[in-house]
């Protein structure tokens, strides 16, 4: 049985591997996620290597094995499934539940997470638009793309947003801008680092950083 030190590693390879362009995840970004040293994470990738749960290249980076995939994909549908809980069933604010599912995810067990799944209809998506995998680990993706790359002067929907600190879910909730919300980007300033947008009525204006982190489709 991983420990769940294992599986907060193996998570944090499958959120980094699903989020980047590249074949291999470094291992600073393993580190900076998990906010631990590159030392401490270096070792536990060669133990992870050693159980066939990921293939390590030094000074490059790992991927998960097919066993690592399943593993993290079992933890990520954990953390989604509370998540989705703790919001719609015992009304726990968005920007709340990602600490709580960190330290449920390692203590529920399947059974309450599949009478949790069958409780909420078997849903596709978390409260903030993070795809939730099967109990056969498979993801529904939509195709979205971030307000720095969407179209300009067209409706568009958020439908995700990749950034869980607490302070920017609360941000985004004042501003409009949860997932579901409609808006139009109305102008891209690059050289001054600002985006543009109405939604809701109002004007709001992003940061290039903030704007990144926000993904919407057409309507």
């Amino acid at each position: 049985m991983a420990t769940s030190t294992v599986e907060d590693y193996l998570k944090c390879i499958l959120v980094q591997e699903q989020s980047g362009r590249d074949d291999l995840v470094p291992m600073g970004s393993i580190g900076a996620a998990l906010e631990v040293a590159p030392g401490t994470v270096t070792a536990m990738m060669k133990t992870l290597a050693d159980s066939e749960l990921v293939e390590y290249e030094p000074y490059s980076g790992v991927r998960l094995t097919p066993a690592g995939r399943k593993l993290a994909a079992h933890v990520l549908r954990r953390h989604r499934l509370i998540e989705s809980f703790l919001v719609q069933v015992l009304d726990l604010d968005w920007s709340e539940v990602h600490e709580e599912a960190e330290q449920l995810e390692h203590a529920v067990s399947d059974r309450l997470i599949e009478r949790i799944d069958e409780m909420l209809g078997r849903p596709a998506f978390d409260p903030h638009g993070d795809p939730i995998p099967t109990a056969e680990g498979h993801f529904e993706e939509t195709p979205a793309t971030s307000l720095l790359h969407c179209a300009v002067g067209e409706p568009l929907k958020v439908v995700r947003v990749l950034d869980q600190q607490a302070d920017f879910l609360r941000l985004l909730e004042r501003d409009g801008l949860t997932p579901g919300s409609e808006l139009t980007v109305q102008a891209r300033q690059e050289a001054v680092d600002r985006v543009e947008l109405e939604t809701g009525g109002k004007v709001v204006t992003l940061g290039y950083r903030a704007a990144s982190k926000i993904f919407v489709q057409g309507e």
